[in-house]
């Protein structure tokens, strides 16, 4: 599948208050496009898509800063939430329900990253060869240091509600017949906030014709692990490459 392709469907399933805040990956190739049929101007095609990259650059990174902010204040009040909750307080299946929707946002915002990064990989090379130029190796090094890129508080973040997670879904022996209904509709949510955003990071990170120095590199996946751990009883389906 072409990258265009897959990042309108990637903003398709998206949270729909995220959807304008990905890369303008067509306006960019329009004006790549633009640089190689008309003649130079004052304010030429190639001005132009510059601007319009540094632009998608400070986009991406506030959005980027703003969830991660977000983030940090939601994980301490449901971390104050779980203690209460395992201390015999509190309401489990509320608990329940908030901590896996967030983890399913804090993968999505992963995904983010790996999306937004790879679609700035694909149209700085489109440029270098529409123009001769060489643009990318120099931008991709500025871009390996933005705020979007840098995905370690995230990831810590995740594996921190991963471990509430496990602690809060115990196995189903014991559990009432209300429990296990509860259970397994949150679980449910997880799938399927999660699942799609990790089969793009996948296809994103796997080789393939295009693969280079640029390319994100393969990696395992931690949090799919934890949902096969936590697949509820009716099947959802799953493609993991």
């Amino acid at each position: 599948m072409k990258f265009g392709k897959r990042l309108k469907r990637q903003i398709e399933e998206t949270l729909p208050e995220w959807r304008d805040k990905f890369l303008s990956y067509k306006d960019l190739k329009k004006l790549v496009r633009l640089i190689s049929a008309a003649p130079p101007s004052g304010d030429s095609a190639e001005d132009q898509f510059i601007r319009l990259l540094d632009a998608e650059i400070h986009k991406l990174n506030s959005f980027f800063v703003e969830q991660e902010e977000d983030f940090i204040i939601r994980q301490k009040e449901l971390q104050e939430r779980f203690r209460e909750v395992m201390e015999g307080h509190g309401d489990m299946t509320s608990i329940r329900k908030d901590i896996v929707n967030f983890h399913g946002e804090m993968v999505l915002l992963e995904n983010y990253s790996s999306v937004n990064y790879t679609g700035l990989a694909k149209i700085l090379k489109k440029y270098d060869k529409r123009t001769g130029a060489l643009l990318r190796l120099p931008f991709i090094e500025k871009v390996l240091k933005q705020p979007f890129f840098t995905t370690e508080l995230v990831s810590k973040l995740v594996k921190d509600c991963e471990s509430m997670i496990e602690a809060i879904f115990p196995e189903r022996e014991g559990m009432s017949r209300v429990e296990r209904k509860a259970a397994g509709a949150a679980e449910q949510i997880i799938f399927r906030n999660t699942m799609a955003a990790l089969a793009t990071i996948e296809e994103l990170r796997k080789g393939s014709s295009t693969y280079g120095h640029f390319s994100l590199p393969p990696i395992g996946s931690p949090e799919a692990d934890l949902l096969l751990t936590l697949q509820p009883p009716s099947p959802i389906p799953i493609v993991m490459n």
